[in-house]
This record gives C-alpha cells, structure tokens and sequence, in this order.
C-alpha cells in the first residue's frame, strides 16, 4: 500500500506538471508562451496570444490534469480519502511549480478544477458558474477566477464534505489567489487585460501583414 501511495503522489506530480500551454502555443505557433503577453503559460495567456481555442483545448487538458489523479487514488485507495486530497494538491502544485519549465508554471485555475470537480461537484459547479457570470460581465478572467477561488470553499464548508476537502479548498482557494496578485496589482492599476483583447490583437496583426 505504501508503494502504491508513493507511486499516486509522485505521478500526480508529473501528470500535473505538464505544461500544456507551453506545448500548445509551440505546436500551434511555433513560440515560447512564457515570452509573449502575461508571460503565463496557462489558458487565458493561451487565448490572447494563440487564438481561441487554442485557449480552450489547454484550459480542458489542464482540468483533465487535476481530474484524473484524484480517480485513481480513488480507484487504488478507495478505504482513504485523504489519499486523494493529497494527489489533487500535488497535482496543482505541479501546475504551478512545473519541473518541466524550471518550476513556472500556471495560476492553477483549471487544474484546480479539475481537481475539485472529482472531489467536490456541486461547489465547483457554482464556483465556474460565478466565474463565467462574472467574465462576462467584466470581461476579465482574473475577477471570475479570483471570486471563483471564493466561492469554491465558501460553499464547500456549508456542504457535509469530509474536514480535509473544506480546508484543501480552503488552502488551494488562498494559493491561487495568491498566484494572481500581479493581476489585482494591474486591475487596480486598471492595467488588467479584457477577455476580448486577445482577438482584437490577432486581428490587428493579421491586418497588418
């Protein structure tokens, strides 16, 4: 058994440090994400500088990331849900702290998702449902993650989940945020980039070739 939780963790890490952002933008165009835009090699930085879905394809690998080694810590040790808390964690933290990239990676948004939409369904649901409200109506993917990060272990704490799944989400909620201060830096600064801007600066490079 003990083999078999270390084998989980440490796989969790490396399924999770997959730079999907990184892979797409150099398959897609040829180029470093890290070099162009926020410099963010997750989804969001993917839809600005690579086009839409692009964007979409990395946010849904990424999800698939944190979804799938929370299942099989469920399949192989079924007996302990911590186990599984424990592999969604690293798997986030993997995204975060690639070891694919020299340890920078992604906000951790959607492979917290992922993540949490294994262990706790309904809370994720509302909290993608706040973010997609909220991106539409601001127009900023940093609100909707950041109140998205709010909402998760808001209502996880108000729903029978066992004590390690409220504070995980407490914790990840926190990290993530935490990943976003320089974009509450520019929002504040008003500096913040809008959803939409990526297309308008693919279509003006388009029109200017």
């Amino acid at each position: 058994m003990t083999t078999t939780i270390v084998l989980l963790i440490l796989l969790s890490y490396l399924v999770g440090s997959i730079p999907t952002g990184y892979l797409v933008a150099k398959h897609v165009m040829n180029i470093d994400i890290r070099e162009h835009g926020s410099g963010n090699p997750g989804a969001a930085n993917v839809y600005r500088i690579v086009g839409k879905w692009a964007g979409v394809t990395t946010f849904l690998i990424d999800a698939i990331k944190g979804y799938v080694p929370v299942l099989l810590a469920r399949i192989f040790c079924p007996d302990i849900f911590a186990i599984a808390v424990v592999c969604g964690v690293v798997a986030i933290l993997g995204h975060m702290w690639t070891i694919y990239l020299k340890f920078r990676g992604g906000k951790g948004v959607a492979t917290s998702a992922g993540v949490f939409f294994a262990l706790a369904p309904i809370p994720t649901a509302l909290a993608f449902a706040t973010f997609v409200v909220l991106v539409a109506i601001w127009g900023r993917i940093s609100i909707g993650s950041i109140a998205a990060c709010v909402v998760l272990p808001t209502v996880s704490w108000f729903m029978n989940y066992p004590m390690a799944e409220k504070i995980m989400a407490t914790a990840v909620g926190l990290l993530v945020i935490y990943k976003h201060i320089p974009n509450i830096k520019r929002l504040l600064a008003q500096k913040e980039l809008k959803f939409e801007d990526g297309a308008k600066k693919r279509k003006e490079d388009h029109e200017n070739k």
